[in-house]
């Protein structure tokens, strides 16, 4: 079934790093320290595995703050979301601000006029590399200070009882026979918004290349 609690968190980002190679487990995260009013939050952003032919896919763009609807307008801490497109919940496939209008697939990032062009009508393409790669274009958004909005999955089974978030990417479109096909959802995708200077936000979109980019009401796979 699709997620029993999904949100964002509003915070200052406190500093980040990357998961230690002893220490990872069998999936690589950038991890992201945010303070909020409860607290100090850790969240983890997967990147890649290092265990998994999967494979990640990214995308970072600017948009203004009034393509977040509602929740540009949230205090600092979690906020749960209705998983409707009023909410201010994400949907990489159906939000207008975020969902890829190109028609194209770049497996690699696109030459510098092409992106600008690509820029220029509003659309965002995948790109695909190593978890190095990936961890970078997340890192290139981040900036301890700054104004962060997370959106996926509070922690709920946490042993030591840490705050936090995960499920910070894509949550629809795996394939049937995965084992997070059950988990698949229309708006209650998660991404990484961190807020410039100038008043836009940097964000950071994520997928894993098993997951369709066409998916029906229920975030199954059309394709």
């Amino acid at each position: 079934m699709p997620f029993v609690h999904y949100g964002v968190l509003r915070g200052t980002l406190h500093g980040h790093h990357r998961d230690r190679p002893d220490h990872q487990g069998r999936w690589f995260h950038v991890n992201l320290e945010v303070d909020a009013p409860a607290g100090r939050h850790h969240c983890a952003v997967d990147v890649d595995s290092h265990a998994s032919a999967v494979g990640v896919r990214w995308k970072t763009f600017t948009v203004p703050p009034e393509a977040l609807g509602p929740v540009r307008v949230l205090p600092p801490g979690y906020h749960e979301l209705a998983r409707t497109p009023g909410s201010g919940a994400l949907d990489l496939v159906r939000h207008p601000a975020l969902a890829d209008r190109s028609g194209i697939l770049f497996l690699r990032r696109p030459p510098s006029w092409l992106e600008d062009l690509l820029d220029l009508v509003g659309s965002h393409p995948w790109q695909a590399g190593s978890a190095t790669d990936a961890a970078e274009a997340l890192e290139s958004v981040l900036a301890p200070g700054r104004e962060v909005l997370l959106f996926g999955e509070p922690f709920d089974d946490d042993p030591e009882g840490d705050l936090g978030m995960h499920n910070i990417h894509q949550n629809q479109g795996d394939p049937a026979g995965s084992q997070w096909w059950a988990e698949n959802g229309a708006w209650q995708d998660g991404a990484v918004l961190t807020l410039r200077p100038d008043g836009d936000l940097d964000v950071f979109l994520s997928k894993f290349s098993s997951q369709s980019d066409h998916t029906d009401d229920a975030g199954h796979p059309v394709d």
